[in-house]
C-alpha cells in the first residue's frame, strides 16, 4: 500500500471534508483517509493495482475540487 497526500483546493466547510472522504472511501484499496480543511489536504493509503491515482484525482475533480500533488 502506498501513502499519498493531495492538495485539495476548494474545500470550505465540514460538508466538503465529508464529500472528499466519501469520494475517497468509495474506491477499492483506499484506506486510512484523513482530510484536513485547515491544510486543504487529503491523505490516504491506496493500492494502485486496485485503483490508480489518476482515477482518485479525477473523482475529486468531478466533485468540483482542484487537486494537485
Amino acid at each position: 500500500m502506498e501513502k499519498k497526500t493531495l492538495t485539495v483546493e476548494g474545500m470550505s466547510c465540514d460538508h466538503c471534508v465529508k464529500t472528499v472522504k466519501n469520494a475517497l472511501g468509495g474506491f477499492a484499496g483506499v484506506a486510512d483517509i484523513a482530510v484536513s480543511l485547515k491544510d486543504k489536504t487529503a491523505s490516504f493509503g491506496y493500492d494502485p493495482a486496485q485503483t490508480p491515482l489518476e482515477t482518485i484525482k479525477a473523482a475529486l475533480t468531478d466533485q468540483g475540487y482542484e487537486v494537485t500533488e
